[in-house]
């Protein structure tokens, strides 16, 4: 990676642990407040986002999980290229 990718790749990356962290918390908070409308409205926005962001990521760097929601690797199995999602 050179150094204008590096700058995105972590950019990015700190785009999806962010979103994901608001995910979790409103998960949490839902779980207490289930007839909250407005979390749940956020919840879905930041679902979409979250879906997004890592589309953008995952068509850039490749995927971020080797099964689950990740799409098809494609015909470049890049498992040895890194850093690893993890390893941010």
């Amino acid at each position: 990676m050179n150094k204008q990718t590096d700058a995105e790749y972590y950019q990015l990356m700190r785009q999806i642990q962010a979103v994901d962290f608001v995910l979790v918390e409103l998960t949490l908070y839902l779980d207490t407040h289930p007839d909250d409308e407005t979390a749940l409205q956020q919840f879905n926005q930041y679902s979409i986002h979250s879906r997004q962001v890592k589309q953008v990521f995952e068509s850039k760097y490749g995927p971020l999980m080797q099964f689950g929601v990740s799409g098809d690797p494609g015909p470049e199995w890049d498992w040895n290229k890194g850093p690893w999602p993890w390893q941010v």
